[in-house]
């Protein structure tokens, strides 16, 4: 998202609290980005949870003075920079902060121990209250999906609208040969629940190629049977070629969006996900993909025994994806801005 919002305001600066120039990719580094404090504490600089109780110091130290608008991208902490009253501020919000809003779960997806939670609980209590404040100070919210907005209600009791984020789909193409193969796309941790995916063609027998890095790696590794391989990172055009000769791609987490389920789409290739979060949004069961009930392996076996990948049309599942490309994402994103600066200022939009 940040790359297509950069595209429509490319001479507007980008603020963040750590920029670590050799991790993004080439084209950042033309950009003019602009770190906080934190960038100047080295010892510190690489060591996030040290960090954690620093950040809303470092957003509300950026002097944000000079702009008329400032338009956040953002799940944890930016939207607590301080602004001038005549400054719009906009939050594109990617999710209230999981780590702090749903904290049982995100610590049992990144298997913290009893000592590290309870360690944790004081401060995090603390960074609950200064983030419900926090998004008191931002004009207007916006959601990726319907169940991130359902959330931005409950936990800052903001309303916001829904615009999806968005994809180049006119990078994907079709493919007139289907191979034999199922596909995942995705960084390997524990809360993408790649495991199922894996278990799932393990029981079947049938073939899994896994595209992607991560720390669970090794351990999904030790999971898979003879008929999963492990691709690792791959460019761009590799995992085009791979998505338009899938069988199907899998998508077997809860997310708040999902990006990948898209670009599977306009690969014109369905899609078998788990029936929660932001798939709900982009995926039409028996038209363009399949739900699996449960987030469990029998589940999923149940979808993929049956699975017919010569039952969806290509085309049809290509243009369904069409909806969510990233030029209807920046007029919609661009007429919201437009919109409610002008009212922020007291004038007709244009």
């Amino acid at each position: 998202m940040l790359e297509h919002l950069h595209e429509l305001y490319p001479d507007a600066p980008i603020y963040t609290s750590v920029y670590r120039p050799r991790t993004m990719p080439a084209a950042y580094r033309s950009w003019d980005i602009r770190a906080s404090f934190l960038q100047r504490l080295p010892f510190l600089r690489d060591r996030r949870a040290l960090l954690l109780p620093l950040y809303p110091l470092a957003f509300e130290q950026l002097d944000l003075s000079g702009y008329d608008v400032v338009i956040n991208n953002s799940s944890a902490f930016s939207y607590g920079v301080l602004t001038r009253p005549e400054t719009c501020h906009i939050c594109y919000c990617l999710s209230p902060a999981r780590f702090l809003w749903s904290f049982p779960d995100y610590a049992r997806r990144e298997s913290y121990g009893p000592g590290r939670r309870v360690a944790l609980a004081p401060l995090l209590t603390l960074l609950r209250a200064w983030d419900y404040v926090a998004a008191q100070r931002v004009d207007h919210f916006v959601g990726i999906s319907r169940v991130v907005v359902d959330r931005i209600a409950k936990y800052y009791r903001r309303h916001a609208p829904v615009i999806h984020p968005g994809v180049e789909t006119r990078r994907f193409t079709r493919s007139r040969e289907i191979g034999d193969y199922f596909l995942v796309a995705s960084r390997l941790i524990p809360y993408k629940r790649i495991d199922l995916a894996i278990q799932a063609c393990n029981r079947l027998g049938v073939k899994l190629k896994v595209v992607g890095g991560g720390r669970d790696r090794a351990a999904l590794e030790r999971l898979a049977g003879p008929t999963i391989e492990f691709l690792g990172r791959v460019d761009d055009a590799a995992l085009a070629a791979l998505y338009a000769r899938c069988r199907a791609f899998i998508f077997p987490g809860e997310e708040d969006f999902g990006l990948t389920p898209i670009e599977a789409q306009a690969s014109g290739r369905p899609v078998i996900a788990y029936r929660a979060g932001g798939a709900l949004e982009t995926v039409v069961e028996r038209e363009t993909g399949e739900f699996f009930q449960r987030p469990d392996a029998d589940a999923l076996v149940e979808v993929l025994a049956r699975f017919a990948p010569r039952a969806y049309d290509p085309l049809a599942i290509q243009r369904h994806a069409e909806q969510f490309d990233v030029r209807h994402f920046q007029t919609r994103i661009a007429a919201f801005v437009a919109e409610k600066l002008a009212a922020h200022r007291g004038t007709p939009s244009p």
